[in-house]
């Protein structure tokens, strides 16, 4: 064996040491349970404990049916990481998915939106231009580019004696209320919003920017039609500090924020010279954030865990009962008194049909069938072309509810009101009176409870596979405070 050296010996004593003699500040957070070798702080149980007995749970938890539900919980993920669904692609991909939701926009500073903010504005007034901003009112009479030369004719008259009318003294706006058809503008009395060089058709802008202001333009021809353009007014752009926050908040709106980060990142991928990627930078910013953060460490280590925990759920406790007709047809069986009623129940179909010949036909249909296998039968038989000869209802009916059967079966003083078109009612089925047949007339019922079975089966035993221990100490001092 090789004798450890001086230096790494003395390494270890004063890693020893420190430990030992540590600030009392490091207890602050100290360790409440241990379940399969991983140490469940106070901090983490306090933040699950207060997250899922908040106000408004309707179903709170005393601290020590708590302590119970959280290692049954630990025990859950442990399995699943033993089983490597953490290796799983679609798990990879989901969490690092919102992982990065969580962290990738702190990536970005303010001063770096402020910025960005500002570069967007400096473009904006290089795209402006030196003629800046210019904002007209016009009177527009459209003219289809295919109008024959009579319709061309009749437009040019009628934009002409307007134009003579606004010359001679009519107002403006008042005018393009009443004729121009352009609705949008012609509300406003034909005014539209300020715009640069390239917003508006050739024909119209060069026109426009060649005006004063009060100026008003002759007729000018467009693809649209005919206009009237006056010049109201010119102006440069604002400065920064009165768009500041606007652009921010089209900023926000429009999501540059995780571009930013995003473009950060692979600034950090880059740089790095191929040895990081993307996903290595988002962990790193995601465990830098985290050891700053207690309650975002929580939140990402609880969507970690919870997709383990729903992965490895589903496969040993909610699909597998769901597809397990065997072990529910056995439970149903060993159980069948927890399903008994207190009054009985009709297993059948109340249905409604336009011919008499139909009531006997339908029970003829699916007399000799499962009765799971009634609807597509009917389907197939009165309803497969585009006529549909019969209206059914299908079910396990208790008293109150179906009024047909309510009349019908149970023999009730009730009205059953009948379906336009399908004038003759009929049931077909049987009376269950102490309880269901089988697993399929309570299946619902019988999964939930399969299910319950399981997960107490499968808890007891991750009970025994794996090691726990609760420093109840920890947890009652807290209390206490």
């Amino acid at each position: 064996m090789r004798a450890i050296g001086t230096d790494k010996l003395a390494l270890a004593f004063i890693i020893i040491f420190s430990l030992l003699f540590s600030p009392a500040g490091a207890q602050d957070d100290p360790v409440v349970m241990t379940v399969a070798g991983k140490p469940v702080t106070l901090s983490e149980f306090e933040y699950s404990y207060n997250k899922n007995n908040s106000e408004g749970v309707i179903d709170k938890k005393t601290v020590d049916e708590y302590i119970d539900l959280y290692i049954n919980y630990k025990l859950k993920v442990a399995a699943a990481l033993d089983a490597h669904y953490d290796t799983l692609t679609s798990f990879k991909e989901e969490f690092a998915q919102y992982r990065d939701q969580q962290v990738l926009p702190a990536m970005v500073t303010d001063q770096d939106m402020l910025q960005e903010a500002q570069n967007i504005y400096d473009n904006t007034v290089k795209q402006i231009g030196p003629d800046g901003l210019i904002q007209t009112a016009h009177i527009l009479l459209r003219l289809d580019q295919k109008a024959t030369e009579a319709e061309q004719k009749a437009a040019k008259v009628r934009i002409d004696s307007i134009y003579n009318a606004l010359k001679a003294g009519a107002d403006f706006a008042e005018l393009a209320k009443k004729v121009s058809q352009d609705p949008g503008s012609a509300q406003q009395g034909g005014l539209l919003p300020f715009v640069q060089h390239g917003q508006l058709v050739k024909e119209y802008e060069d026109a426009a920017f060649a005006l004063k202001d009060g100026e008003m333009s002759p007729v000018v021809q467009s693809p649209y039609g005919y206009h009237i353009i006056l010049m109201k007014a010119h102006k440069q752009l604002e400065p920064f500090e009165e768009h500041r926050e606007n652009i921010l908040k089209f900023m926000e709106q429009r999501g540059i924020r995780d571009r930013l980060a995003q473009a950060k990142v692979d600034t950090l991928v880059s740089q790095s010279g191929g040895k990081l990627t993307a996903a290595d930078i988002m962990q790193q910013q995601a465990d830098e954030m985290s050891a700053k953060d207690s309650d975002l460490k929580n939140l990402i280590r609880e969507y970690y865990e919870g997709l383990l925990l729903y992965e490895i759920s589903n496969e040993h406790v909610w699909d597998k009962a769901a597809k397990d007709e065997a072990g529910l047809a056995q439970y149903f069986k060993d159980n069948k008194k927890k399903y008994n009623w207190t009054e009985p129940r009709f297993k059948g179909i109340a249905y409604h049909v336009k011919d008499q010949a139909d009531v006997k036909g339908v029970q003829n249909c699916v007399k000799k069938l499962p009765f799971s296998e009634w609807a597509e039968a009917l389907r197939k038989t009165f309803n497969g072309d585009s006529i549909i000869r019969i209206r059914v209802e299908k079910g396990i009916f208790k008293r109150g509810d179906n009024a047909l059967v309510d009349s019908a079966v149970f023999h009730r003083d009730t009205t059953v009101t009948h379906l336009k078109d399908y004038p003759i009612d009929a049931t077909y089925g049987k009376i269950l009176k102490k309880g269901p047949e089988d697993y399929t007339d309570v299946r619902g019922l019988v999964v939930a409870d399969y299910q319950d079975q399981l997960e107490r089966e499968w808890v007891a035993e991750l009970r025994k596979r794996y090691a726990f221990t609760v420093n109840r100490e920890a947890i009652d001092l807290k209390n206490k405070e």
